[in-house]
């Protein structure tokens, strides 16, 4: 069992920045990719990005690349994503995940664990 926590989310203009934390506790975190998703229209909970155990390697959804980069610190058993340039159509519940047994999956239902997720809202 992994328990995870978000937090960092908060209320911010258009063109802002927010870095978000996902903590981990529970089973080795250096062991899990993390997934991160957010909820959208049609669909349960929408791929945004994911990152490997080591922190090497990393991508993104098509609406967020160029503007979310992710990192994690397995010491401290955390992972970052850092939302820039953030977009009104950005707001929305922000999740991580963990538990996938393929790396890189974009599909909310291959992941076991989740956090209870983190509120964005992005003003124009």
């Amino acid at each position: 069992q992994v328990h995870l926590v978000e937090s960092g989310g908060g209320f911010v203009q258009a063109g802002g920045s927010l870095r978000l934390s996902c903590s981990a506790s529970g089973r080795p975190f250096s062991r899990y990719s993390i997934g991160w998703f957010r909820p959208a229209p049609g669909k349960e909970r929408e791929f945004v990005g994911t990152i490997n155990w080591s922190g090497e390697s990393a991508y993104y959804a098509d609406p967020v690349k160029g503007r979310f980069t992710v990192s994690r610190d397995n010491a401290k058993n955390t992972v970052y994503p850092q939302m820039n340039n953030l977009k009104p159509e950005d707001t929305a519940v922000y999740y991580c995940a963990a538990g996938a047994t393929t790396w890189g999956t974009h599909k909310s239902w291959d992941y076991l664990y989740w956090g209870q997720g983190t509120q964005v809202t992005v003003s124009s």
